[in-house]
């Protein structure tokens, strides 16, 4: 039997077993509105559901119809600056409309669409805009400035801009429904003449072809770009929705998004899930809970994703009225500084009157959204198990743990978690080598650990031992070293996780200067701040060398002793 035969034997049983188990609440199939990508769904539902509202933005309504024909007209625009199936086009923006209605133009066109952190600085925009060859620029008019000083070094041919406020009209900026959370006058904006092009005529989309460039950390060197396609994004859209107890394009759902939407859990439950179904997403720039409150109640909002945090930031609201978010029957919740407790659900479910379950498992490789906890949760089954309990896979898809060898290991054992679905990446962009790695016989194999219990339920036990979790955002410490590096002081640095009791963890990076560099450790971390997401900024401590080994590699456990150490120290001072 070859290693493939044994691993699709292993799945079989697997699959028998969450068979037997899977909860009646939890469809164990998925329908699709419409046989195509995302695209072909957005003109259904333009055609069903013209007037239906497709996007909320502080009191802007943009109807299925007009983000169809938007859509259109910014796929004309690039079409008018001489784009061509397979270009990559960059959207550099935060949260706002453009992003999802030039996000569909670019498909629409046949362009690859790059989403790009809005809280990029210099050396990381630089990184990706060359590594995925963006020829074309959508970015927000604040970030003109940084743009243009990267520009002279990429493939960027055409650049325009527009303004978060670009959709809101005169009473939506003045009289908001909620605060703006952002400027309302515009530094520059080209979105007028932008959709003012003619559309494009529609094309036949293939929805096999590379659509999007996801760029995920890495536990070597710079991000990668993960190679998806719109028949990946549909997948995960709906089995996200199957998730939560309903089919695609069948529920009155509403769903509300503070995530953002560059990062792959933002762009599928801000843009796609709600695409796919034919329903609004409530779109804010950032999370604040009374604008959630007051949007919640507004619309209806029926689903929503935040971290455990959130929802207990929104019930601590003075006055807070359950009442008021009694819609929000699909409340998921995502643990990383404080945890989903039994207590902690209880006090939702008094207020509320609905269930908060924990999210999903999933990562920028597989399109995220890979499992459903839906119908574990009556006395608190979920939580009562060892953690982190993430549940059964969703419709197609299969998990496997592996030991060292890459074999199958018996349900109850740890090892590797390997995934395998109709979402995971094509390749990295332009990374064969790194492709080869971790896409092994039509399995994905994470650098997770986890085991699969009695039910054949997921438990993620470790995170990929490179990578720092700070906030909820992922920081790779081979990313932030690779960065500091072009510090002209900096001649080694090494960079492990620090606990934070506020972020969960942080970066600590050790970081060894040259002969007669006069920098202090303040100063690389202000060099870091210019350079880098502010997430990522580590905390650092100037070091003669690093511990090293008999072969040359750093010894982190060492490290990660020391940044422990810190640590308690910190603590012990306030």
């Amino acid at each position: 039997m070859t290693r493939a035969d044994a691993l699709d034997a292993a799945a079989a049983e697997v699959r028998a077993l969450q068979a037997r188990n899977r909860p009646d609440e939890t469809p164990g199939t998925v329908e699709y509105p419409v046989d195509g990508g995302v695209t072909d769904h957005l003109r259904h539902w333009a055609r069903e559901r013209p007037g239906a509202v497709a996007i909320a933005f502080y009191g802007a309504e943009i109807s299925y119809a007009r983000y169809d024909e938007l859509s259109d007209r910014f796929a004309g625009w690039l079409l008018a600056c001489g784009a061509r199936p397979g270009d990559r086009v960059g959207v550099y923006l935060g949260n706002c409309p453009q992003f999802l209605i030039a996000m569909m133009g670019i498909l629409k066109a046949g362009c690859v669409h790059v989403p790009i952190n809005p809280l990029f600085r210099e050396h990381e925009l630089r990184h990706e805009l060359t590594d995925a060859g963006v020829s074309i620029l959508l970015a927000q008019d604040t970030f003109a400035d940084l743009v243009e000083t990267v520009r002279a070094d990429t493939a960027v041919r055409r650049i325009a801009y527009t303004a978060l406020t670009d959709l809101l009209d005169d009473r939506m900026r003045t009289d908001p429904v909620v605060p703006l959370p952002f400027p309302v006058q515009a530094e520059r904006t080209d979105w007028a003449s932008i959709v003012a092009v003619d559309p494009a005529p529609q094309r036949r989309d293939d929805p096999d072809a590379l659509a999007a460039l996801n760029y995920t950390g890495g536990t070597t060197g710079m991000p990668k770009g993960c190679e998806h396609t719109q028949r990946h994004m549909v997948y995960t859209a709906a089995t996200a929705t199957v998730a939560g107890g309903r089919q695609p394009g069948t529920g009155d759902a509403v769903v509300l998004n503070f995530l953002p939407v560059f990062w792959i859990a933002g762009e599928d439950f801000g843009i796609l899930l709600p695409l796919v179904s034919g329903v609004p997403v409530v779109l804010l720039t950032r999370w604040d809970p009374e604008a959630v409150l007051a949007l919640v109640a507004r619309y209806g909002v029926t689903d929503m994703v935040g971290t455990v945090d959130n929802y207990v930031e929104l019930m601590d609201l003075p006055g807070f009225e359950g009442v008021r978010t009694a819609t929000l029957r699909n409340a998921l919740a995502v643990s990383f500084v404080l945890e989903l407790t039994p207590e902690i659900r209880s006090r939702w479910r008094a207020l509320v009157g609905g269930t908060l379950r924990e999210a999903s498992y999933g990562m920028t490789e597989t399109h995220t959204a890979d499992s459903t906890t839906l119908g574990f949760q009556d006395g608190d089954r979920d939580l009562a198990a060892d953690p982190v309990f993430c549940g059964l896979p969703v419709p197609g898809t299969d998990f496997l743990i592996l030991d060292e060898a890459g074999a199958p290991v018996p349900v109850g054992e740890s090892g590797e978690i390997a995934v395998r679905s109709p979402s995971v990446l094509t390749a990295y962009y332009g990374r064969p080598d790194a492709t080869a790695e971790v896409l092994r016989d039509g399995w994905l194999h994470t650098g997770d650990v986890g085991r699969l219990d009695e039910w054949g339920a997921l438990h993620y036990l470790a995170r990929t031992k490179e990578m720092i979790k700070t906030n909820g955002m992922s920081v790779f410490p081979s990313e932030v070293e690779a960065l500091l590096r072009m510090h002209p002081d900096v001649v080694a640095v090494s960079v492990v996780p620090r606990p934070d009791p506020a972020r969960g963890q942080v970066a600590y990076a050790f970081v060894q200067l040259g002969p007669g560099a006069s920098t202090t450790a303040d100063g690389v971390r202000e060099w870091a701040r210019a350079n880098m997401a502010g997430y990522k900024v580590p905390d650092v401590e100037l070091v003669d060398g690093l511990p090293m080994t008999a072969t040359g590699k750093v010894r982190k456990g060492d490290l990660l002793e020391r940044a422990a150490r810190a640590a308690a120290a910190a603590g012990e001072r306030s």
